[in-house]
């Protein structure tokens, strides 16, 4: 990979050779245990944005209230991006990885891969906050 990695004051993920070369920058910096934790997000968000929709619509709530649903459906598609994608957002724009149980992380030193990383991770927030308009604007359309 070509990264010079090292702890980040926290305490170390495990240091095992394979930890440190599943890291990808700009593409994975997420193991097993932490894509679970953002597919969890993603399942809360799409509930949230279910049952918001659900109260708004059963109030008759105006069509411009209705676009409060793409704060939930943001949430949801944030987690499910991170998970499909094997890529934390938040680590990303801090330049850390986490291949262990979740908690502790490492840290990319390299100012080339911290670049790949923050890039990324705006992608994931642009793709997720298009995905919540996308779904508060149809909300609002919803002929009630």
């Amino acid at each position: 990979m070509g990264s010079t990695l090292a702890a980040t004051g926290l305490p170390s993920v495990s240091g095992t050779r394979a930890d440190r070369t599943a890291y990808q920058p700009g593409t994975c910096n997420i193991g097993p245990a932490e894509i679970a934790r953002r597919r969890r997000a993603g399942h809360v968000g799409l509930l949230g944005t279910i049952i918001l929709l659900a109260i708004l619509v059963a109030f008759s709530a105006p069509p411009l209230a209705r676009l409060l649903v793409a704060l939930p459906a943001s949430t949801a598609a944030s987690g499910y991006l991170q998970a499909a994608l094997k890529f934390c957002a938040g680590f990303g724009s801090r330049g850390l990885f986490n291949f262990g149980p979740v908690g502790p992380t490492e840290q990319a030193l390299d100012l080339a891969d911290r670049a790949r990383d923050r890039a990324r991770a705006r992608q994931i927030g642009l793709a997720s906050l298009a995905a919540g308009v996308a779904v508060g604007i149809a909300s609002a359309l919803l002929p009630l």
